[in-house]
């Protein structure tokens, strides 16, 4: 957990038993509440005081200018950075004649808990005033998986003591302040204030705010309503401005009295439907949600996760930490994905606002992977998005003098908006890791309707992009140079591995998607002769290999250049990038993130097994993790080669990110592909689980000393495969669906809906463990 008391360790729950300050911003991204459409940072109601304001919707942008000391062809030209939009979380009480300010008066108890079988946020509060009134507050917040458009509150006062009058203040807010996001006073300037009012709107109960943008121009709706329960006395009034829509009650209650609001929020942005049309959204929205009612929506919230856990849950025993950590990710997930319904899925989800808001490589490789085997459908419509954007990509390509399409190394809308251009324009694998994702979905559901609209295009533009990076030398061997691969710290590489291996499959599956499907083909104007063009690259692609080391090389000679200092880099110098120039870090032999040891991951069936432990060896003690990315596959690889105590340390790193606040910037959001490679530690690292892209599942399952049972389901095919792993065996549960062929530890076996497969496990190898850099082993946080 965060490294503070306050934090219990429960299975089923996040629980914070006392609130304090240096943890406020925080605990506001760990008890965030999404749907992959609306997000909601957990913020307490009363808006103050906070770390960092935050409610977002999945796309909703502002430009800024991308400043250079010295601009070049094919740098963007501006960013776009998600932004805070109106605030429907804010409750605002008065206590008499004094605001409830948790900064003030006697804060006598306060607890929040975020419940993951329910998807609620309860908070309670017991509080006193200056003036010597005492009152309780509940309230319980939800953001529904199944009203896209929906942020919902229930919030209840009651005296402790005395009769007290109360005055409750429901707000829509825009334009909350903000702190600065960034030391150029032009994108600070851009970003303050970036919602222009358009309508204001209160009556009764019911209040609305329309706003749009100034440079990106996409309006914003937001609307709310309200049901109050309370004596018979009790009065309201609403009010509105520009920025803001405001609900007031006013009553007076006796102890034992309570005052209890449901307050209902709905959303909706557009940059094309105008005015009337987004208004009227919000409100048929509102209306539905009104149909259903406060318990409706939690009734419906329950029942969705409960179908949810019965295909995702992982149980792991031994580690009260790890089982909570790893229900945490599984939820977190599920919230950045379920509905963001043909938009991208942010790195920080919609939790913080950092990295800009914006969509990366990890999707596809990290987050995706997981998906597909738990919750499928959030797949495919993250990648109709992708395609969506391919007319950007396109010109992109177009720009760099490549064919295809060039997807983007960060984006919130589909354009490139990296200053950084060793990724932004050389970051290539980007288009091969979105092929990989449609591969392995395709592969896993079986889902034709979508390779046929969705894939084979997909499939084809991402071949045209890698096959026109290469080069075949005089030997007929296929080269692809000058681009960056995943490790950061090695850009503009020759021969990269993972980037060849990735680049050898997405021009395979092209090849293959188009015989199947040649119409479509066709109609993006495939031929036969570009199909060979592609298989012939695949086969001549050029994998590096060092014959003396008998190690594969991140990239062409690699292991020629010379190793890092380790030895003279202290502790308070990572990461290294924020202490050492680029220059220095991409000459030399060291590693920001697992890269020749996620190819091994991603293709395990090119490398043999005393391969997998060479190489290991070898990138182990260069690896210095100034990533979030890294730690998960580290486990998994540690895990294989028979590293399990180091692979158990890696899985803690990977689990408890954001928990123990392991990179120390949780406050900005939380790290989603880390979370879901909790999942990648456990289920393909201990699990063992491989997935071959014929659609075959291969386990090899090995369990450290601290965990004595592991068990997980994952969906294949219309059918629900139930694993549990002990010390000893490993049994094989078919849950439903028909038959199933699986590979257990190199031996075919059949899974039916009538028994109970159980196979002993395999003993690993016992190999001395590698090292890390100097101080640079992963420690358990706690």
């Amino acid at each position: 957990m965060i490294n503070h008391s306050a934090f219990v360790v429960e299975p089923w729950r996040l629980r914070e038993a006392s609130l304090h300050w240096d943890v406020l911003a925080q605990s506001e991204s760990l008890f965030a509440l999404s749907n992959g459409h609306i997000g909601w940072r957990g913020n307490l109601e009363e808006g103050e005081p906070s770390g960092l304001p935050g409610c977002y919707l999945n796309g909703f942008h502002e430009l800024r200018p991308l400043p250079y000391a010295e601009a070049g062809y094919g740098y963007p030209e501006s960013g776009q950075t998600v932004i805070n939009v109106t605030d429907g979380k804010i409750i605002r009480l008065m206590v008499d004649d004094e605001p409830l300010d948790l900064r003030y008066g006697q804060l006598r108890r306060h607890e929040r808990v975020l419940d993951l079988r329910s998807g609620l946020l309860h908070r309670m509060c017991e509080w006193t005033s200056s003036a010597g009134k005492s009152v309780r507050v509940r309230s319980t917040r939800l953001v529904s998986f199944t009203q896209r458009a929906i942020g919902a509150i229930s919030y209840e006062v009651e005296p402790l003591d005395d009769k007290v009058q109360l005055v409750i203040q429901s707000e829509l807010v825009a334009n909350e302040p903000m702190p600065h996001p960034s030391d150029d006073p032009r994108v600070a300037a851009a970003l303050e204030s970036p919602l222009q009012p358009e309508e204001n709107y209160a009556h009764d109960t019911q209040l609305r705010l329309v706003h749009r943008t100034a440079l990106s121009g996409l309006r914003i709706a937001a609307a709310a309503d309200h049901v109050v329960q309370g004596p018979a006395s009790t009065r309201t009034s609403s009010t509105s401005t520009d920025d803001v829509a405001r609900l007031t009650v006013i009553t007076e209650l006796e102890p034992g009295q309570t005052l209890r609001l449901e307050k209902l929020v709905s959303y909706g942005w557009s940059e094309k439907r105008s005015l009337p049309a987004l208004r009227d959204q919000v409100e048929a929205a509102q209306a539905g949600a009104r149909t259903l009612g406060w318990q409706g929506l939690v009734d419906q919230q329950r029942q969705f996760l409960d179908d949810f856990w019965k295909h995702a849950d992982v149980e792991v025993d031994g580690d009260a930490e790890i089982q909570q950590a790893v229900r945490f990710a599984l939820f977190h997930v599920l919230q950045a994905a379920v509905r963001a319904e043909r938009h991208g899925v942010p790195a920080k989800g919609l939790t913080g606002s950092g990295y800009d808001g914006h969509a990366f490589w990890d999707t596809e490789i990290f987050v995706l992977p997981l998906l597909t085997f738990i919750y499928p459908h959030c797949v495919a419509e993250a990648l109709r998005w992708r395609q969506l954007t391919l007319p950007a990509a396109r010109a992109r390509a177009d720009q760099l003098g490549r064919k295809g399409a060039a997807f983007p190394w960060r984006t919130i809308n589909g354009a490139e908006c990296s200053g950084y251009w060793p990724a932004g324009a050389a970051a290539f694998h980007i288009n091969a890791d979105i092929a990989d994702a449609v591969v392995r979905y395709v592969s896993i559901t079986g889902d034709e309707e979508f390779e046929r609209t969705t894939g084979v295009e997909l499939l084809t533009e991402t071949a045209r992009m890698m096959h026109s990076l290469g080069h075949y030398d005089q030997h007929g061997r296929f080269h692809i140079d000058g681009v960056t691969g995943p490790d950061e710290y090695s850009a503009l590489a020759n021969d990269s591995t993972y980037t060849n291996l990735m680049a050898q499959a997405n021009l395979r599956a092209a090849a293959d998607t188009a015989e199947r499907h040649p119409q479509q083909a066709a109609a993006l104007g495939v031929d036969d002769e570009e199909i060979r063009v592609w298989r012939d690259a695949a086969e001549a692609m050029v994998l590096p290999y060092n014959d003396l080391l008998g190690v594969h090389e991140q990239s062409r000679d690699f292991t020629s250049r010379q190793v890092w200092d380790f030895g003279s880099t202290g502790p308070d110098d990572y990461p290294l990038m924020m202490h050492f120039p680029y220059f220095d870090l991409y000459r030399k032999q060291v590693i920001k993130q697992a890269d020749l040891v996620l190819a091994m991951y991603m293709f395990t069936e090119v490398f043999d097994a005393e391969q997998k432990v060479r190489n290991f060896a070898y990138y182990e003690p260069l690896t210095v993790r100034d990533s979030s990315l890294s730690a998960c596959i580290q486990a998994t690889l540690a895990a294989e080669v028979g590293h399990l105590r180091l692979a158990y340390d890696y899985l803690g790193e990977a689990a408890l990110m954001d928990l123990a606040d392991v990179e120390k910037n949780t406050r900005d959001g939380l790290h989603i592909a880390s979370l879901a490679g909790s999942w990648i530690a456990l289920v393909c690292g201990f699990g063992g689980m491989r997935y071959h892209r014929t659609g075959t599942l291969r386990f090899d399952p090995r369990l450290p000393d601290r965990i004595s049972r592991l068990a997980f389901s994952v969906q294949v095919r219309q059918r629900c495969l139930r694993v549990e792993i002990t010390g000893t065996h490993a049994s094989y549960t078919l849950t439903e669906g028909q038959s199933l062929q699986i590979q257990h530890c190199g031996q075919t076996v059949t899974v039916t809906r009538d028994s109970v497969e159980t196979r002993p496990l395999e003993a690993p190898n016992v190999l001395p463990e590698p090292a890390q850099p100097p101080g640079r082993r992963p420690v358990r946080p706690r």
